[in-house]
């Protein structure tokens, strides 16, 4: 890499680029010259705003009670060269550099951040009314549907679809929730635990509809597979995310089964000087000995310090968090940390009938993930917990009133 130092007797390469400006890109550009970087550090995304943090999309930009919800970065004062509604097509790894629609864009150091899109939902192409919540377009295209008070057709009853049912009630829609399976989140969590969160659908006005398949989606109206037809003056489909990374097809740099950038525990593909970080890579976790594709906005807010620290050639720590996020559903604060594949014993905290209460999961007598409903104490206690690998004593750990720091072995 001699030649391609920032000056001469340094480590550091001179440009590094950024491909995607969401949390994951943003931060770490940042990450990157808080850190210490001097030389060039360009930032390139596909949208054409400025960059701005998802979560408040399906909350109160949708809803209109803010404008936006742009970063609060200043790219000029931090020298960060901010390349706005830019396609990435290709890179070539061997001569690092970017195929974009203007032209190719060299690199010493590449980061991909490029993030996840929506699935769509076969058929539904191209049908008036139909709609995904993933940009800050989709949501300003559907605070209008909110206004008119549509009848509104959520597919899915996943995170998102929850999250935006919740809006579409509190603007006055009437809203029905199909969901393929028998549960809502029915891929993130096991049965008994989401079972007690499809009454909050009904006590919230929501008609969920469950074990219902979407044969068609028509001009002002859904039909199932069982002949059902919902009328719908909107249709909303949250049927998942899968990584953002067609582009990278023929590049050679190692793809997983889902699309998932392969990054290794230091977030490093296995091309030279690519790192790819947040929703489009995944990493070995020797937390919980697998894998994990992490499509959550603290996995993006965590994983560029890694990023930065290996650029500027430091020796980084390995890549291990403890994965978290939350969603504000129906009126109640729901939190996750940490990853309950493995676990062997799940115990309870309260009754999930009333409107707080918590589920631990434990391998032995390890706590290794924690689902917390409106009890933000026992997720910040547990989350202690979990990262220091500390001993617990299940009798314990199922009363409530305790806290989660006090039921320790």
């Amino acid at each position: 890499m001699s030649e391609q130092t920032q000056e001469s007797g340094t480590s550091q390469p001179r440009r590094v680029v950024v491909v995607g400006a969401g949390m994951a890109g943003v931060q770490t550009a940042v990450a990157v010259r808080e850190q210490g970087f001097t030389g060039s550090v360009t930032l390139i995304g596909a949208e054409p705003h400025q960059p701005y943090d998802r979560p408040p999309l399906s909350k109160a930009v949708l809803l209109g009670t803010s404008e936006g919800s742009a970063f609060d970065v200043d790219f000029e004062a931090l020298g960060i060269d901010l390349t706005l509604g830019r396609e990435v097509l290709a890179v070539r790894p061997g001569d690092h550099e970017l195929d974009t629609a203007e032209g190719p864009v060299p690199y010493d150091e590449l980061v991909l951040a490029t993030g996840a899109e929506p699935i769509l939902l076969p058929g539904a192409e191209g049908v008036p009314g139909v709609h995904l919540l993933r940009t800050l377009d989709d949501a300003e295209r559907l605070r209008p549907v909110l206004a008119r008070q549509h009848d509104v057709v959520v597919v899915g009853a996943g995170w998102i679809g929850a999250e935006f049912a919740t809006a579409a009630r509190e603007a006055g829609c009437a809203v029905t929730v199909v969901e393929a399976a028998d549960r809502p989140l029915a891929g993130a969590l096991p049965a008994e635990v989401a079972a007690p969160m499809a009454a909050w659908y009904a006590d919230h006005g929501v008609t969920l509809r469950t074990h219902a398949r979407v044969e068609r989606v028509e001009p002002g109206a859904v039909v199932l597979d069982d002949g059902s037809r919902l009328p719908a003056g909107a249709v909303v489909v949250g049927i998942g995310a899968r990584p953002a990374t067609g582009w990278l097809a023929g590049s050679g740099i190692e793809l997983g089964p889902r699309g998932d950038v392969l990054a290794d525990d230091h977030l490093r593909t296995s091309a030279p000087d690519v790192h790819a970080v947040g929703d489009c890579a995944s990493f070995p976790s020797g937390r919980y000995g697998e894998r994990l594709l992490i499509h959550h906005w603290d996995n993006a807010l965590q994983g560029p310090r890694t990023v930065a620290a290996n650029i500027i050639g430091e020796t980084p720590a390995v890549y291990d968090p403890v994965p978290y996020f939350w969603s504000e559903q129906f009126g109640r604060f729901v939190q996750y940390v940490g990853h309950h594949a493995s676990a062997d014993t799940t115990l309870w905290r309260g009754d999930p009938a009333g409107p707080a209460w918590t589920v631990c999961w434990l391998l032995g007598d390890r706590l290794i993930a924690l689902l917390a409903v409106g009890r933000p104490r026992d997720l910040a206690q547990g989350r202690r917990l979990i990262e220091a690998g500390t001993p617990m004593d299940p009798a314990l750990l199922t009363d409530p009133a305790r806290p989660l720091k006090a039921a320790t072995a």
